[in-house]
Order: C-alpha cells, then sequence, then structure tokens
C-alpha cells in the first residue's frame, strides 16, 4: 500500500518519536522510505538566489539526516535523503510529488491558537494542502513496544 514515505523530519527530539513509527510500518508495508529535512535558515532560504556556499546549518542537517538513515538501514529498510531548502510547508509537499511518495510522516506539537500564530504550523499548511494521505504522530510519544 505505502511504497515511498516521505518522513518529515525536524532534527530535534520529535524525530524520536516518529522514526520508531515509521520503521514498524516500512517493515510492514516493505516501503521505501525518503527521510527529508527542510533547512530554512537565511543562507537556505537564498542559496541558489545568491549562489552561497552550504552554511553550517546545512552541513549538519546534512549530517544529521546521513545518520538516521544509516540507522535505520541497519534494520534492513530502504532509506534514501533529500535535504530540502526554503519555506518547510511548500518544500514537504514539493518533495513529495516529485518523489511520488504516498505518504507523508510528521510530528505534531500540539501548539494551540497563540502559539500557533506565533511559531506558525507546518503541519497545518501541509494538511490543508496535501492530497498524499498524511501519519500524524504526536511528538514525545514514543513507541511502545
Amino acid at each position: 500500500m505505502y511504497q515511498k514515505i516521505l518522513v518529515a523530519l525536524e532534527n530535534g527530539q520529535a524525530d524520536k518519536s516518529l522514526l520508531p513509527h515509521i520503521a514498524e510500518l516500512a517493515k510492514l508495508h516493505k516501503s521505501k522510505l525518503l527521510l527529508v529535512h527542510v533547512a530554512d535558515g537565511w543562507a537556505a532560504r537564498n542559496y541558489d538566489q545568491l549562489q552561497l556556499r552550504e552554511s553550517q546549518e546545512m552541513i549538519e542537517d546534512r549530517a544529521y539526516l546521513d545518520e538516521k538513515a544509516k540507522q535505520l538501514r541497519k534494520h534492513g529498510l530502504a532509506v534514501e535523503t533529500c535535504l530540502a531548502l526554503g519555506d518547510p510547508p511548500a518544500e514537504i509537499l514539493k518533495t513529495a510529488k516529485r518523489e511520488q511518495c504516498d505518504l507523508i510522516a510528521m510530528t505534531t506539537h500540539g501548539h494551540r491558537l497563540l502559539a500557533d500564530l506565533f511559531y506558525g504550523s507546518t503541519i497545518e499548511h501541509v494538511r490543508h494542502r496535501s492530497m498524499i494521505p498524511l501519519l500524524i504522530v504526536h511528538a514525545g510519544k514514543l513507541k511502545q513496544g
């Protein structure tokens, strides 16, 4: 059913909640995983336009993706990585479409009203614009098993 799953990683604690769920789902469906992180700092948002060098943030994000992919491959999973640059919701949706993913997996932090307005909500933007099914795991809820 799920041949290719886009896994949107934050490069933070929330990923520890998401990855166990996705690893188990990928095993069950023999899915390929596409780990995606969107670098959204100033250098990342202006990288192409100003022909910049990779920032330290981008270098660290790429290393993080590679490390998570390596860990998942140890469990026999097929994993690719993608470091996208720019606006997280737009890049997640664009990457999912380009890579023909049939599921997008993300975490939610459960902000409410003012926090969402202040911090923005990547998941809300993706949720309202995606034609691809979403798997949403609450950050902090580690998979038991």
